[in-house]
């Protein structure tokens, strides 16, 4: 799973400088994500194809990361989650004022879907493949969410860890993590069956 960091650096030379020009820099940044998400939104208001594509390749996988610590780790469920998130994105998604806000409209949809499919999965008696979550994950603020998800998953071996990104950030399949790393699926399925686990442990001992 990609960790993004920002760096700023200032030259020797530049100490006074720097500030002002990395703050007019990161200002321009904003500015410039803000009118692509106005633009986004409206293209997407008036059924631009485009539009809708550059929506769902930006904040695919990100929602797809947020549905997966809310709903407990189960992959299926974060799909399904992600594909009616867009298919409301398409029918119900009007003006937006900033890049924040297209996110957090976003994943508000998430978050009730989620809800939603929760319920009714209580309603019928299923099972979550990873278990439930405490039902204040619902209201935790999605980028802490995202940090105790990177959090756990670093308190985890490192086997185990690349096992998860393996299987639910870059979608391999069981005989594809087998090939990687000489064992059979069936003992690929063990193992991280056993990572999953560990994984809602450390999630749910933050929530």
């Amino acid at each position: 799973m990609a960790v993004l960091i920002t760096s700023m650096s200032l030259a020797v030379g530049e100490a006074q400088s720097g500030p002002a020009v990395d703050g007019a820099r990161l200002e321009e940044c904003s500015s410039a994500a803000d009118s692509r998400a106005r633009e986004v939104a409206a293209g997407v208001a008036h059924g631009d194809e485009n539009a809708f594509r550059n929506l769902y390749d930006s904040y695919q996988d990100r929602l797809f990361r947020l549905a997966l610590v809310i709903g407990g780790g189960d992959q299926a469920l974060a799909h399904e989650t992600v594909q009616s998130v867009f298919l409301i994105a398409a029918s119900r998604l009007r003006r937006v004022d900033s890049e924040m806000h297209l996110w957090n409209w976003l994943a508000r949809v998430a978050r009730q879907q989620l809800g939603k499919a929760r319920r009714q999965r209580q309603k019928d008696s299923a099972v979550i493949t990873m278990g439930e979550l405490p039902e204040a994950a619902l209201a935790e603020p999605d980028g802490e969410l995202e940090e105790k998800l990177e959090a756990a998953l670093l308190k985890m071996p490192a086997d185990e860890r690349q096992l998860v990104e393996w299987f639910y950030f870059d979608q391999l399949s069981h005989k594809e993590i087998s090939g990687r790393l000489n064992a059979t699926p069936k003992a690929i399925s063990s193992r991280l069956e056993r990572a999953r686990a560990k994984l809602k442990s450390l999630l749910a001992a933050q929530m």
